[in-house]
């Protein structure tokens, strides 16, 4: 077995950025108009040090809303921003099962065009991606000029659940580890921009999401088997996390880890802390004139009688 290392040497120090915020457009600004909702940095507590997120108050729907409507805006002009540029942008979202990944990816997603912007959620691997390079089948998914990639889960499967379940040999594990950190350099080196993001939810929060999913209908599909089992091998997989980040923590693509036990905050930080990443400029067109509507000379609509229509149920 290889001798390990620690390339946490590397990483950055903390809230050091892969870029900063730039452009007449800044999210800098996004959020002061109110106290709560959206500030990337918690308010100090009354002995003067900062707050930590598992003793904030819950973030209320109205102004995380508005926090989200500003946020999403400022996405929209960093995905044309992107697409303008030809700039290619990976982000990577990780944590434990309920820990919040899915619900800030559809958040992102909301007002973003899905030509530019895509989400990777790639099954289990085939038989025969079984027998490929291990990031062969992530490399097909990597963006092109002038795309953005968001990977709900990657290519970090490997270090936890496959390490955890045994779905992995030794031998693969540590390859892996010795392999990731190259291979991202590589994606930098490229040109990709490159983001990688951990959710971290307690015990107790999670527990608590499982058992909402199992109460909700449209929700219980989350729930497999994987994940009650990741339950029992709770520590298991703290100490694989632990041990990921020591090796992959690195300075071209450092982890970010995102408090996840308020959804709302952690969904409002996330967007906030991805948009004073990538420096962008405002490339809103301007406001256009309609033209008039093509007279109908005489063109007379086919009565609804000949058409097939839903049924109006409501």
């Amino acid at each position: 077995m290889a001798t390990k290392q620690h390339p946490r040497t590397e990483r950055k120090h903390a809230g050091q950025t892969a870029g900063t915020s730039g452009g007449p457009t800044s999210p800098s600004d996004v959020g002061s108009t109110s106290s709560d909702a959206g500030s990337s940095s918690p308010p100090p507590a009354a002995d003067g040090q900062v707050t930590p997120p598992e003793q904030r108050p819950s973030l209320k729907e109205g102004p995380y809303l508005e926090e989200l409507a500003k946020l999403q805006v400022e996405l929209v002009k960093l995905e044309e921003w992107v697409r303008h540029e030809g700039l290619k942008v990976v982000v990577i979202f990780e944590g434990r099962d309920a820990a919040g990944k899915g619900g800030v990816i559809n958040r992102i997603m909301e007002p973003l065009n899905p030509r530019y912007a895509r989400v990777v959620a790639l099954p289990a691997p085939t038989e025969r991606e079984k027998t490929q390079w291990y990031f062969q089948r992530y490399v097909a998914h990597l963006p092109a000029a002038g795309e953005m990639a968001l990977f709900d889960r990657s290519w970090y499967n490997r270090a936890g659940v496959e390490r955890v379940m045994g779905f992995c040999t030794e031998a693969e594990y540590q390859e892996f580890l010795r392999s990731t950190p190259e291979f991202e350099r590589m994606l930098v080196r490229s040109g990709i921009i490159v983001v990688k993001y951990w959710f971290s939810v307690s015990d107790a929060e999670q527990e608590k999401r499982f058992q909402d999913r199992l109460k909700d209908p449209t929700k219980r599909w989350k729930l497999s088997p994987m994940d009650l089992e990741s339950r029992a091998r709770w520590v298991e997989y703290s100490k694989a996390k632990d041990e990921m980040f020591a090796y992959t923590d690195i300075k071209q693509a450092p982890w970010y880890v995102v408090p996840s036990d308020d959804k709302r905050r952690a969904r409002l930080n996330c967007i906030h802390h991805l948009l004073s990443l990538i420096p962008y400029e405002d490339l809103t067109p301007e406001s256009i004139v309609l033209p008039p509507r093509q007279p109908d000379k005489g063109y007379v609509r086919a009565p609804f009688s000949d058409q097939t229509i839903v049924p109006q149920l409501y």
